[in-house]
């Protein structure tokens, strides 16, 4: 009867919490947690609101899309064949008011064409780094940032290493 408890208890600290007993930090942790991570994305409709507005900041322009819990679940998803289980370590997090800016490392293997070569299975790093708004306890709106370059590198040289032969 003991275990049975305990496994209950282990259980329920499973489960977000209610969003009104959130920091806008606490929501954007553990939206990293069980949904970016690749671990639950199924979840997202526990962290984002209805509509979530993305932006997607790069040097050449900034791009809006509008996403939902199962458009954002299926992006991680993507993210799960494009790098198999990959790796997601937290290297910043700072929170001030409704914005919460994190900086992370994503590491897992080349497994499917991001740009139309042939997957190597080679190691690969991803940064990048976001600020997202939370209000009412769910993410409404991010600015997301992403090494698009060195991604491209990395996948080149492996690319290149497997047409040598090494």
């Amino acid at each position: 009867m003991t275990r049975l408890a305990t496994v209950a208890v282990a259980a329920a600290t499973l489960l977000p919490l209610p969003a009104a007993a959130q920091t806008p930090e606490s929501v954007v942790r553990g939206f990293f947690r069980d949904v970016r991570s690749g671990a639950r994305p199924e979840w997202a409709d526990h962290y984002f609101a209805p509509l979530v507005t993305a932006h997607q900041v790069t040097s050449e322009g900034e791009t809006q899309v509008i996403r939902t819990p199962g458009a954002y679940a299926s992006h991680v998803r993507e993210f799960l064949d494009l790098f198999g289980e990959f790796r997601l370590e937290l290297v910043e997090v700072l929170a001030s008011g409704d914005r919460v800016y994190v900086r992370w490392r994503q590491t897992g293997r080349h497994l499917a064409s991001l740009d139309g070569e042939v997957p190597t299975g080679a190691h690969l790093v991803d940064l990048a780094s976001a600020v997202y708004r939370v209000r009412r306890g769910r993410i409404v709106e991010y600015w997301i940032q992403s090494d698009r370059k060195g991604l491209e590198l990395q996948v080149g040289q492996a690319v290149a290493r497997r047409a040598a032969g090494s």
